[in-house]
């Protein structure tokens, strides 16, 4: 195995004076240093304290960094963005430099060093917002070894602007970075979507739809992401006939459309029409006239729109109005993630507009899990559960994943705690199925707090304790991130879309186990918007619980990146999953 050395770091104040003394000192540098910094490509880092311990950053590479950094500090023409960070005093720049940087290295450092620090809460905003995977090249087998190496140096020199990489790899904005770096199935449905916007904004069409599918785990956030950013940074000098192109990204999801909210406002992705970019659909479509249609949306967990009526939306189907109010609707839909009868689909209706994306070549579906990183046959157990509602044997996992039956919840509660510890080992929550009584916005009458209970154990819902420590603003941050929600468990609502390291999940009263299956329970459900009946169009009345529930559960079990904790209310499921554990089911 190939050692990686340690890179060259050198910090110099962001001054034409500060670079004068960098280049006369370096006549003093050893043969190698001199050489690192100056004759072979960099990555340089400008950044500025803009008040308390909040920085502007400013983020680069380049062949030359004396010719490179003279062209910044002469001419603001180079880059306009840096012309705030000029205007004020405390800037300073990190140089660096590694015997294998070469040009396509100092780039992916550059897009990795972007994602980092477009990350992190003490940065507010990130210029010079380029987008620039390279794909395989000599020394790209050291890529992150290296990358771990120059973060670990940077980090030595100020660990307010870079912290362990441990907490920013857990905060939801990371994972929703448009920086990922892209997988080759990624890519090509990022190319392709991309062309067809191109080809529909240019045939200056009404209503296209591209529909974009895939499990939970898929990367659907990640795609929806990278292509809101350079759909907003790129696309208007691709079409020849608009000065200006409009791109918006809708959600109707409110901790995943803070984090949209906050990309936008680090990359200066925010609009300047009084309609602001990142949004929800109600306030889209009562906004947006149907004669001045806007040019592209992005709707990510489109299967969150909403089919019929509600509070300030007075349509029948929001999709259908977002499509009389754009050129392109690009819509990230999984019918396994609609959680309630407001958001139900007909099954003709739906075959409706997938036939329709299909018919134009607009179906996209991803296929690749990446979310849990297990073994194929762990998947298989996962998805045989939900989908299949069976139990079988639990396999071994080579890769570390880990699925483990408890006892009682309590003993998994703790477990959790364990893990949640250990910052290296990332976020850990318990959540459960809504079958305990939650009211929003009031409490309940003869206690603090709603609460999940079972036996001797209890825990608040979600969203309901108080932050320990009251100097920190959780207002953008999303549930799992705060500290204090340890001691609280999540909810479909809480966790949809996120990712945890490990998950706990109590399985409540409404999910049983008869006659060899998986079953639920409506009567034993508290999610009124899953029991509830919904009017279908020919006027008839449905439940629609067993599909409702069934999605709640795949939404809790498919959070874990690298454990799946389990524990169930129901005495028979409780028996055949511990059962299970131990290999001793037959049909495994």
């Amino acid at each position: 195995m190939t050692k990686i050395s340690k890179p060259v770091i050198n910090e110099i104040e962001y001054t034409a004076d500060g670079l004068k003394r960098f280049a006369e000192n370096s006549v003093n540098f050893n043969k190698d240093i001199r050489k690192y910094l100056l004759d072979y490509p960099t990555v340089y880092i400008i950044n500025n304290k803009v008040k308390n311990d909040i920085y502007s950053v400013y983020i680069g590479e380049t062949s030359n960094i004396i010719v490179r950094t003279n062209q910044h500090l002469i001419s603001n023409e180079i880059n306009k963005e840096l012309a705030e960070l000029e205007n004020i005093n405390s800037a300073s720049m990190f140089v660096v430099g590694h015997e294998y940087f070469n040009k396509s290295l100092t780039l992916d450092i550059e897009n990795k060093l972007m994602h980092y620090l477009s990350s992190i809460d003490e940065v507010d905003k990130i210029y010079n917002r380029r987008t620039n995977q390279q794909n395989k090249y000599y020394t790209s087998e050291y890529f992150e070894d290296i990358f771990s190496e120059v973060w670990k140096e940077l980090r030595n020199k100020n660990k307010t602007l870079f912290p362990l990489k441990s907490i920013i790899e857990d905060s939801a904005l990371f994972k929703a970075s448009p920086f990922h770096k892209l997988t080759y199935e990624q890519i090509s449905a990022k190319n392709r979507i991309y062309s067809r916007v191109v080809k529909s904004l240019e045939d200056d069409k009404i209503g296209e739809l591209i529909l974009v599918s895939g499990e939970a785990g898929s990367g659907k956030t990640v795609l929806m992401s990278n292509l809101f950013y350079d759909l907003k940074k790129e696309l208007a000098k691709k079409i020849q006939s608009k000065e200006e192109v409009e791109v918006y990204m809708l959600v109707n999801h409110d901790a995943l459309i803070n984090v949209y909210k906050q990309i936008a406002k680090k990359l200066d992705l925010t609009s300047n029409e009084s309609l602001e970019t990142v949004l929800k659909p109600t306030r889209f479509i009562n906004n947006i006239q149907i004669n001045e249609p806007a040019d592209v949306v992005i709707v990510d967990e489109a299967h969150l729109l909403w089919t019929q009526g509600k509070q300030a939306y007075r349509g029948k189907n929001q999709l259908h109005d977002l499509l009389k109010r754009a050129r392109v609707v690009i819509a990230v839909f999984d019918a396994n993630q609609i959680l309630t009868t407001e958001q139900f689909w007909e099954k003709d209706e739906f075959e409706k507009i997938k036939s329709m994306s299909k018919k134009n070549d607009n179906y996209i579906f991803l296929t690749n899990q990446m979310r849990i990183d297990a073994e194929e046959q762990t998947v298989d157990w996962i998805r045989n559960l939900v989908d299949n509602q069976i139990v079988l044997n639990i396999p071994n996992d080579d890769k570390g994943y880990e699925i483990k039956i408890f006892e009682d919840a309590e003993k998994m509660h703790a477990a959790i705690k364990e893990k949640s510890k250990d910052q290296e080992k990332g976020i850990s929550r318990i959540v459960a199925t809504f079958d305990w009584e939650y009211v929003d916005k009031r409490k309940p009458e003869n206690e603090e707090y709603w609460m999940v209970k079972d036996k001797n154990f209890e825990i608040p819902w979600n969203y309901q304790l108080k932050p320990t420590n009251k100097s920190i603003k959780y207002k953008d941050v999303s549930w799992a991130e705060q500290p204090h929600t340890i001691n609280e468990a999540g909810s479909t609502y809480t966790v949809q879309g996120f990712d945890l390291n490990y998950v706990g999940v109590i399985i409540g009263p409404s999910v049983k186990y008869r006659d060899g299956k998986i079953i639920f329970d409506r009567e034993a459900s508290q999610n009124r918007k899953a029991k509830q009946q919904r009017t279908l169009k020919d006027g008839s009345k449905e439940y629609l619980a067993d599909f409702l529930l069934k999605n709640e559960l795949n939404v809790l079990i498919t959070r874990g990146i690298h454990g799946l904790y389990l524990y169930a209310v129901d005495d028979q499921l409780q028996e055949v999953l511990l059962k299970a554990q131990q290999g001793e089911l037959e049909n495994g």
